[in-house]
């Protein structure tokens, strides 16, 4: 009960720059670690990554939006470009590189999606997706034992990532010596 009465005090979308550096998060992490409420986890998971998606910078936040529909409507070359040209004006903001890892492993760049998000995890060392996402790439590249760990990691931060678990669950047993 304590974790929503956090969450609701919090308010949304207040932070003149909400990006990795709003102190918000460290609440918001410390939700994730200690709700056992799927309910409150999801809203924690939500309220970080919004967080984490605004800059606080109207230009930015533009292009942010302009790269997401390009990513989400298929043209990857197009929102590659324009998280791209977020990075370069703004090398601190940690979504824009996660977002270019996206679409870059969605283009099959595995190696520059792979460079995108350590740079994320140098400026968010929390970026539970981040994390996921070099398991994702490990496991493309044939690398179980580190995608495992990558995995287990984004798991420490976030014990809710059903996706996480199913693929660290998997792996385990694949290196265990069953097959997945």
């Amino acid at each position: 009960m304590a974790a929503l009465v956090l969450l609701s005090a919090m308010p949304v979308g207040s932070a003149a720059r909400a990006d990795q550096t709003d102190p918000a998060l460290d609440g918001l992490f410390a939700i994730l670690q200690t709700t056992a409420d799927p309910a409150v986890a999801s809203a924690a998971d939500r309220e970080i990554w919004w967080r984490w998606t605004e800059s606080g910078d109207d230009a930015i936040d533009r292009l942010m939006q302009m790269g997401l529909l390009a990513m989400q409507g298929g043209r990857l070359a197009a929102a590659e470009e324009v998280f791209g040209e977020v990075v370069a004006l703004r090398p601190d903001f940690a979504e824009a590189w996660n977002k270019r890892a996206t679409v870059r492993y969605f283009a099959g760049n595995l190696d520059g999606s792979m460079a995108d998000c350590a740079q994320v995890l140098a400026l968010e060392g929390r970026h539970y997706g981040a994390m996921s996402g070099m398991g994702l790439i490990l496991m493309a590249k044939g690398n179980k034992r580190d995608a495992l760990e990558w995995f287990e990691r984004a798991l420490a931060v976030n014990p809710h990532m059903v996706g996480a678990r199913l693929h660290a669950e998997a792996l385990r047993k694949h290196l265990e010596g069953e097959p997945i």
